[in-house]
């Protein structure tokens, strides 16, 4: 489900964006407005994003190898990981660039194209129209990523969350909305005040923005690409599926990481009796399997290990 949703919204995300960026440079050849120019930026390097999670869940989708024998899963946090690097380099840095160059020219007297243009309106048409389409786009995300919540809030889905394309949406569909409302705020102060630095602040607020989303992309995914075990709850099942059987005494340790968005490892060392034979004991290891695969189907690699409780056998 999360990986269906996810692929719905990247390909909402990339049509979006595709169709705004080109209206974005053809209101920047039209007027000059830097802030423009920054959006249509912001625009090619989200589409170009989208692109990557595709090609990353594509990839992802590999059969395992004997040179990866847990399979390709992990390929979808690498591209992810990538996106981060392309929002900041491509995205908030260029804006900054921009801006900067734009104060320059206005601070050196330059003549400004956007207040000298006769076709000044149209920045404000094409942002407008562009925060229409771009609200589609969230609201998609939005739906997509609701149908996997879970009850938890959205700062705990973005950090949470396995799957990282609807995160990544997400992250860049707020970063869209909010940057063409920082676009349109200093178009618009321009026009109104006849002043060109507030074109030049909004390009510059952009660009803080799309770092500040890309440092918080590439936290989440670089944990995710270090490895991350279960959530607290799916810890609790585990435990709960192992022991419900009266064969197994308890877990005595247990570890467990994601080798892929939908599957997780499990290892764990299981307590027997003393009094158990080898097929009991090898029963016991089973049937502890399927109830852990029955209460987390995304429990793919599961590696049970038989022992003796030793703190058990001490105890008098």
């Amino acid at each position: 489900m999360a990986t269906e949703g996810g692929t719905k919204a990247v390909v909402a995300a990339l049509l979006a964006n595709t169709g705004i960026a080109i209206t974005k440079f053809i209101a920047y050849a039209l007027t000059g407005a830097s802030s423009m120019l920054a959006e249509a930026v912001h625009s090619v390097a989200d589409a170009g994003n989208q692109v990557l999670l595709l090609v990353g869940g594509r990839r992802a989708r590999r059969k395992a190898t004997p040179e990866h024998p847990f399979g390709y899963g992990r390929v979808r946090y690498v591209f992810a990981f990538i996106v981060s690097i392309v929002l900041f380099s491509l995205g908030g840095v260029f804006a900054l660039y921009e801006a900067f160059h734009k104060y320059e020219e206005v601070h050196a007297g330059h003549p400004n194209e956007l207040l000298e243009s006769q076709w000044w309106w149209v920045p404000v048409v094409v942002l407008v129209a562009a925060i229409v389409m771009e609200s589609f786009s969230l609201r998609t995300a939005v739906i997509e990523s609701d149908r996997v919540r879970e009850g938890r809030s959205w700062v705990q889905f973005v950090r949470r969350a396995k799957s990282p394309e609807l995160p990544v949406i997400l992250l860049e569909d707020i970063g869209a909305l909010l940057g063409l409302v920082f676009a349109l705020v200093g178009v618009g102060l321009a026009l109104i005040t006849d002043n060109a630095y507030w074109d030049v602040a909004g390009t510059a607020a952009i660009g803080v923005l799309l770092v500040v989303i890309a440092v918080i992309l590439a936290i989440e995914m670089s944990s995710l690409l270090i490895g991350e075990g279960a959530a607290a709850e799916n810890v609790q099942k585990i435990l709960a599926a192992a022991t419900a059987g009266d064969d197994i005494g308890r877990v005595i340790h247990l570890r467990t990481l994601y080798t892929g968005p939908e599957e997780l490892l499990v290892a764990a060392k299981l307590a027997v009796r003393t009094d158990q034979t080898g097929e009991q004991i090898a029963a016991a290891i089973n049937g502890a399997e399927e109830r852990i695969r029955a209460a987390l189907p995304e429990a793919r690699h599961i590696f049970l290990e038989p022992d003796i409780d030793r703190a058990a056998a001490k105890t008098p």
